[in-house]
């Protein structure tokens, strides 16, 4: 059976950023010759959490499952949708009983995907269980049910928390990649075991910003110390994430490579 193209999109931050992606998505699809997406859209409400609007915006768009992070709960009409659509993840991590999941499985024309959502613990809120045990628990549940294919979505703020998840999970999962700090990294890589592994897949929001946000209003409140509001920069959008095959069989991956898109302004359809 033919290796299953994956792509992996990150943060998605404001209207500029889901925008982009709403519009991208269906021509990657054919340019790319992509089998399955995912889209972090934790930032993709006026920057802080998901609503169920734009949840289905995304999925009609072509993502097939859509994960979040420290954000999830910021849209309070989000928490009542959790338990109607499991394709939305939040991260395994929370106690039991929490609305929604932590992990999916969907099957496509080459095989069933299984995607995991966990979050991490060093300086970032709220504190959750310990992501590694929760993790490799649902790991084995999915290698044992069959599932090859894996991919975890690690939201987290310290690349050596990523990095060590991206080690332990090193022949038992096809891709790691990493969320959260909006910046993209330079490091991916297959690690011994199979594994496709990316510190950070960056963010798909505006490029002349501060992590998607008004420069302005970032460096006055480093500048002052004093609280502010952080409005969604405008502009040209630059869209990052991973794009990675994996053998349907075992769930090895073969090939990996980052991608970055700059979107001209006014045109986000525009390659």
């Amino acid at each position: 059976m033919p290796a299953i193209r994956i792509l992996f999109l990150g943060d998605v931050v404001g209207e500029p950023g889901r925008k982009a992606v709403i519009e991208q998505l269906p021509l990657l699809k054919l340019s790319e010759g992509l089998d399955f997406c995912i889209v972090n859209g934790e930032n993709s409400a006026g920057g802080k959490g998901i609503t169920p609007k734009i949840s289905i915006d995304l999925l009609r768009a072509g993502a097939a499952v859509i994960t979040t992070g420290d954000h999830v709960w910021d849209q309070q009409e989000i928490v009542d949708y959790f338990p109607t659509e499991p394709r939305l993840l939040r991260p395994i991590n929370y106690p039991q009983g929490t609305p929604g999941a932590g992990s999916v499985v969907l099957e496509t024309a080459k095989g069933r995907v299984g995607v995991i959502q966990a979050q991490g613990r060093s300086f970032i809120q709220p504190p959750l269980e310990n992501p590694y045990l929760a993790v490799e628990k649902e790991v084995e549940r999915l290698r044992a049910d069959g599932v090859m294919a894996i991919v975890l979505d690690f939201h987290a703020e310290t690349t050596s928390e990523k990095i060590a998840m991206g080690r332990m999970l090193d022949g038992k999962v096809s891709l790691v990649v990493g969320t959260h700090t909006h910046v993209q990294t330079a490091d991916e890589n297959i690690f011994p075991g199979g594994t496709g592994y990316l510190t950070d897949a960056g963010m798909c929001g505006p490029e002349e910003s501060i992590l998607g946000r008004s420069i302005e209003s970032v460096v006055w409140r480093f500048k002052s110390g004093m609280p502010t509001r952080f409005p969604i920069a405008k502009g040209p959008v630059r869209l990052c994430g991973v794009i990675v095959d994996v053998d349907s069989e075992n769930g090895t991956c073969l090939a990996i490579k980052r991608l970055s898109m700059m979107m001209p302004e006014g045109d986000a359809s525009a390659p």
